[in-house]
């Protein structure tokens, strides 16, 4: 084996690489490819004067040809060109020019028959605005652009997809785009003939329209024109404060001004997802309908499923056996209407009064809580059921996490915690004032999920000083980082009900560092959410490069890539910031973390072939190294057939020799891929024809700069496999890769790892 540099005459594809960050530049032995250039040869063919200082033209040869333009001919129809071409021929009906396709805006297709589907509601008002927009000629957008400006949460999303999938050719492409930019920018928007899209702009701070960008907008509009397509964008009207911002050449801004009738959006989810019977029991009840008054479309929405959620409740209820009363008799049931009346009521009218003037001792006269009774309450708003000593622990958990002492309630000034308990209010009768009951095997029963919710908002938006103590109190309570877990599903309740800038720091700060899964599977439910998703995202991406959040982003990316059913824009960025972890963090226990996540994360296909990306994008010097690294180890676990992905059925654009090299040559994966390799050998010892084949392609690899020591450690850990035939792997590895002359000093027995 030879310790001579690199013979940079050899092909490109067995060059050595080092690892580099993503600003490596393109210097003599990287590995970075080189471009095409105009009028020349073969890609690969090397600048005649690269390096030197003063170059000269170089003189034609007599037998030079000179080389011919490349020239692209076109079938007529929608042409689009990546690349350079010299000469573009043949009958062209239409060219897109497509050099930024990696910036482009992504987003999820929408089939028109399930928006079609969907429950849908049109106030008088959204008549009026839907008019607007549709030339009643030709049943289209009157513009290429539209522009919905509006409140939040009034479901203008919703109208902009509708409006799409009823006024646009059947053959036309419905996509709603995912704003993943930090400034509206006309570059970035997808161009493609019959096409609709729908682009939210509702980050308070990345989204903020321009006069700039309108104009831009503008000549955008010329082009969907040209390709029969449309953009509706929805604006939130706290992001359209520039008087300069109004109609365009080929743009129409339109105001929505208020959602739907709240109970018309109920009624109409109730009907389309199958709970026509729950319609006339709502009708019926003036009091849940009275809650429903004023409502904005997103809360309108919620109210629906909070009906669904009482029934079912109120169904499981009714086939299970009455619980009884600690005297022996039993409750009367909450009828369904009960049931939903509770489900719909925001009780801030009864909250006012359980948290009212200050009340040192409980009297029944007063129904203001003592802050031993409040702390309580939350308890049992988050276990609901529970037995009853988890939620004496759960109450004074948070009473010690808000700075009081966990003492009895009532007690006198010095007196011994046994004394101040037994002098206190028992922990039954406390139970029975705030609402709950306990049965006859001491289980708190709390049967009221709706009030609970209501309970935990009112305290949220009312005392702002039990904000921080709250949050770190829910993550200390869940049991496990499950969206089961009570605790969990307050925490993303309350995440997606208050999601800023400001919440989501508070929370990395109390939580990240002690508990990550636990923020992870909050976070999940954030990102999820089409209201503070884009807020979670760009938070998740700033904590990937610190060391104590890490974790946490590494938990929630790993859920949503295990996840089939993601959208690919999810995937996408979930896959972005674990790179973005492994390039940030030098700790070992943070870069095995992510190499953990993409070995278990591997053995599902369509996350294999985004880690392929990642590899290719490596080699291509467009991503990070160290993530392009990480991938490739993990994609050597793959087995296909029982037979190494990548040693039989490699991808078309990864090198895998170069790869191996890479890996090997560096100090820092150089053991994880000599294991790894191998498992390789190992697995194809028995079979002659596969075992040669992965030896002719590991040689390569092995000879060459810096590659000595890495081999020596190779051939030690094949000691022991043998092939077929009963050679040591070991021995014939070595008497490929060493020279005769070399082996006296350089003996295979010599262990140097």
């Amino acid at each position: 084996m030879s310790d001579a540099p690199f013979d940079l005459s050899r092909s490109d594809t067995n060059s050595p690489t080092s690892e580099a960050g993503e600003n490596q530049s393109n210097g003599s032995g990287s590995w970075l490819p080189r471009r095409w250039r105009p009028a020349t040869g073969a890609p690969d063919q090397q600048d005649a004067g690269l390096g030197s200082p003063s170059p000269s033209p170089a003189s034609p040869s007599a037998d030079a040809v000179q080389a011919a333009p490349r020239l692209h001919e076109t079938a007529g129809a929608a042409t689009h060109l990546y690349g350079d071409a010299d000469v573009v021929a043949n009958v062209i009906e239409e060219l897109i020019l497509e050099t930024r396709k990696r910036d482009l805006l992504e987003g999820v297709e929408q089939g028109r028959e399930q928006l079609l589907d969907q429950p849908f509601v049109r106030s008088s008002h959204w008549d009026t605005v839907w008019q607007q927009i549709i030339n009643p000629v030709t049943s289209r957008p009157r513009q290429p652009v539209t522009i919905i400006v509006v409140p939040r949460s009034c479901g203008s999303t919703t109208l902009a997809l509708r409006l799409l999938a009823e006024h646009t050719a059947n053959n036309t492409t419905v996509v709603k785009l995912d704003a993943d930019w930090q400034t509206p920018t006309k570059g970035r928007l997808p161009l493609e003939k019959a096409h609709a899209y729908q682009l939210d702009l509702k980050h308070p701070e990345n989204d903020r329209v321009s006069a700039d960008f309108l104009n831009a907008l503008s000549q955008h509009a010329t082009h969907l024109r040209d390709c029969r397509s449309y953009l509706v964008l929805t604006v939130a009207q706290d992001l359209w404060k520039d008087h300069r911002l109004s109609d365009r050449d080929g743009i129409q801004v339109v105001r929505l001004h208020e959602a739907p009738d709240a109970q018309d959006v109920v009624e109409a989810h109730l009907n389309g997802y199958g709970y026509s019977q729950l319609v006339t029991s709502l009708r019926s009840l003036p009091k849940a309908t009275a809650s429903l008054r004023g409502l904005t479309a997103v809360a309108a929405v919620r109210a629906a499923h909070t009906v669904v959620m009482a029934w079912k409740e109120h169904t499981h209820t009714t086939s299970q056996q009455s619980l009884a009363q600690a005297d022996g008799e039993s409750e009367t049931q909450s009828t369904l209407e009960e049931r939903i009346i509770a489900a719909l009521t925001d009780w801030r009218g009864e909250l006012d009064s359980l948290f009212g003037e200050t009340n040192s001792l409980h009297t029944h006269d007063n129904p203001s809580l003592t802050v031993e009774d409040r702390c309580l309450l939350l308890a049992l708003a988050v276990q609901q059921s529970a037995p009853m000593p988890v939620v004496a622990h759960s109450a004074a958990a948070l009473l010690e996490a808000i700075g009081r002492s966990t003492d009895a309630p009532g007690a006198a000034t010095g007196s011994s915690p046994t004394v101040s308990a037994l002098a206190g209010r028992g922990m039954r009768r406390r139970i029975q004032d705030v609402g709950g009951r306990v049965d006859m095997q001491d289980t708190v029963v709390f049967d009221r999920p709706a009030y609970g919710r209501a309970i935990l908002e009112y305290v949220w938006d009312n005392y702002d000083l039990m904000r921080k103590p709250l949050l770190t109190w829910l993550v200390a309570t869940a049991q496990s980082a499950d969206s089961e877990d009570h605790a969990v599903a307050a925490l993303a309740e309350l995440t997606v009900r208050h999601g800023t800038v400001d919440y989501l720091t508070t929370l990395s700060e109390l939580v990240g560092g002690s508990h990550p899964q636990v923020l992870g599977a909050v976070m999940e439910s954030a990102v999820r959410n089409e209201h503070v998703g884009r807020l979670a995202w760009e938070a998740l991406y700033g904590w990937a490069e610190q060391k104590t959040y890490a974790p946490a982003v590494i938990a929630l990316c790993r859920r949503i890539l295990e996840d089939s059913s993601a959208d690919t824009s999810l995937a996408k960025r979930a896959m972005v910031r674990l790179r973005r972890v492994a390039h940030k963090n030098n700790d070992d226990a943070v870069v095995t973390q992510v190499l953990d996540a993409f070995d278990a994360l591997v053995q599902h296909p369509s996350v294999a072939q985004r880690l392929a990306g990642e590899v290719h994008g490596w080699q291509q010097g467009k991503v990070s190294a160290r993530g392009g690294a990480l991938a490739f180890l993990a994609l050597m676990t793959v087995r296909r057939d029982g037979t190494p992905w990548l040693v039989c059925f490699p991808p078309p654009d990864i090198d895998v020799q170069r790869a191996v090299h890479d890996l090997l040559s560096c100090a820092d994966t150089a053991a994880q891929v000599i294991s790894r390799l191998t498992d390789w050998i190992r697995s194809c010892a028995d079979d002659p024809g596969a075992y040669t084949q992965l030896r002719e392609q590991l040689l390569p690899a092995l000879r060459g700069h810096n590659m000595f020591e890495a081999g020596m450690k190779l051939m030690n850990e094949l000691r022991g496999i043998s092939t077929a035939e009963g050679v040591s792997v070991a021995d014939d590895f070595y008497n490929h890769l060493v020279d005769s002359r070399l082996r006296t000093v350089f003996p295979l027995e010599e262990n140097i790892a």
